[in-house]
């Protein structure tokens, strides 16, 4: 089969490590490409705890380089992605039977100073008998510190960074696998399928990134032929949903006697999500789904620190994903490091392959410039550093400008309620106007699918966004599959099954 296309770099995986190398790479004037055997962000990358955080527990373990790069990060995403990346304010009970409260605010010092933190507000501590955040504790706790963090829809980052990649020359492919790469004559040759239409084509690279998260060593095994593999360590997350349960904008985070936290975050606006958990997936193959144990730990967690307990009955929906862990023979799922490491094949591909273990959202631009600086030993030096400030699609406006932009586009748009359009701003930002382009009245919008999804937006998903199936636009890219019913889900998947 004759090679179609030769690139500098080939990247295997679609979740926000890959993607970010695609757009850091890309905006360097390397040529790219980029596949993901399914949806982009479908694994670990949309199912995170949704935060932009330094990671206040990891200064336990002493991880302060991990903890110092994560903060710094916060405020740069912050300012690159407002539409999709905003501030948060976590209380942080003091549970006299746990850690001292000199011990938290020793924590939330370092925390504040670490990183060079100037936009975010800094930490102070609260009477929950006076703070409308103690009303929903129970009345044993007194006291509590509150500190800043940020919130990410974390699935439409790996988009925002796909679409800048493809905006840059980058060739992105989803749906479609690696099937077999050789290297030869000082070059990849790269067997890639596409799983829609089955369609086989050949291409060639100078170098391949493995960023495929916690298929990591299963790609070097059957890509690669390297059998012996063994680096990552899966540690399933799981979190579950419950409708809201207090009446304030901030999220908690509660410490337990086995030394793990889990936080309790506004989310959807009518809803709180509570995780994670740290357990062993043993099969990558399986679908992590959450186990009984982790609804009750979860449930029996949050329920010592809330007055009205969490019951299993209270959950209205659960995720779980996996996090692809480096494994450092840590003893504890919840010691293993979330440092990204990121390791070059000596012995395949005279040195050109590149393989990501671990990692986290926050630090994946870090990585991604790491990544690159690795890479331009093998191919030669090409643009200097340039992500950092570099505005994300939709994201060109003032970290507080949401409210303005929302309330600029409702005057533009009177018919459409104020609720849908805080949604449409908060997701695509400045591409709002791209969505409602045209449109004079309700009707203009096109089919109404439930819960405020129109037709004008399946499409523009469908067209800019990669969307394929239901479940890509009701759980990734919008998390309107909570709301909708099973009949507007159908109805959904039937016309785009018609369209596409």
């Amino acid at each position: 089969m004759t090679p179609t296309r030769d690139f500098d770099i080939f990247i295997i995986g679609g979740g926000i490590n890959g993607a970010g190398i695609a757009r850091d790479a890309s905006g360097r004037g390397f040529s790219a490409c980029l596949c993901d055997a399914g949806d982009f962000g479908g694994g670990t990358s949309s199912a995170s705890t949704k935060l932009v955080h330094g990671g206040l527990r990891y200064l336990e373990h002493f991880e302060f380089r991990l903890v110092r790069e994560a903060l710094i990060e916060r405020e740069i995403l912050w300012q690159m992605a407002p539409h999709i990346i905003w501030p948060l304010r976590f209380i942080l009970p003091h549970h006299k039977g746990l850690r001292p409260a000199w011990l938290l605010r020793l924590g939330l010092f370092l925390y504040d100073h670490l990183g060079g933190r100037k936009l975010l507000p800094a930490t102070r501590t609260i009477n929950l008998t006076k703070d409308i955040a103690g009303k929903s504790l129970k009345p044993d706790f007194k006291k509590a510190f509150e500190y800043s963090d940020c919130w990410v829809e974390d699935s439409r980052l790996v988009i925002l960074n796909l679409q800048d990649a493809q905006a840059k020359g980058a060739d992105i492919r989803p749906r479609t696998s690696a099937q077999k790469a050789e290297f030869k004559n000082g070059k990849w040759q790269i067997e890639l399928a596409d799983k829609i239409t089955g369609e086989r084509e050949h291409i060639t690279a100078s170098v391949i990134i493995n960023a495929t998260g916690p298929w990591v060593d299963e790609v070097m095994k059957n890509v690669f032929g390297k059998n012996d593999s063994k680096n990552v360590r899966l540690v399933r997350g799981s979190h579950i949903v419950i409708k809201k349960k207090y009446q304030h904008d901030r999220a908690y985070i509660f410490q337990n006697s086995d030394e793990r936290i889990i936080f309790a975050i506004p989310y959807e606006n009518d809803y709180t999500l509570i995780g994670t958990t740290d357990a062993e997936q043993d099969d990558i193959f399986e679908q992590p789904k959450i186990s009984q144990t982790e609804i009750d730990y979860l449930c029996d967690m949050a329920s010592e620190y809330f007055k009205e307990p969490v019951s299993q009955e209270d959950v209205v929906w659960t995720y779980s994903g996996v996090r692809p862990l480096y494994d450092d023979g840590a003893s504890k799922a919840q010691e293993a490091t979330r440092d990204y490491v990121i390791r070059q094949e000596e012995t395949l591909g005279d040195g050109s392959l590149f393989n990501i273990f671990g990692g986290k959202i926050t630090t994946f631009r870090r990585l991604a410039e790491s990544v690159l600086e690795e890479i331009e030993d093998k191919l030669g030096k090409q643009k200097a550093k340039w992500t950092a400030g570099a505005v994300y699609s939709g994201g060109d406006f003032a970290t507080d400008g949401y409210n303005d932009l929302v309330n600029l586009y409702t005057k533009q748009y009177p018919f459409i309620e104020t609720e849908l359009m805080q949604r449409l701003v908060r997701l695509y930002g400045t591409n709002t106007l791209e969505i409602l382009k045209g449109a004079k009245d309700i009707q203009d919008l096109g089919i109404d699918f439930g819960e405020g999804l129109y037709q004008c937006e399946v499409e523009y998903l469908m067209k800019h966004e990669w969307a394929f199936e239901a479940s890509d636009i009701l759980y990734r890219r919008t998390k309107l599959g909570i709301r909708m019913t099973k009949a507007q889900s159908n109805k959904l998947a039937a016309w785009i099954e018609k369209h596409r």
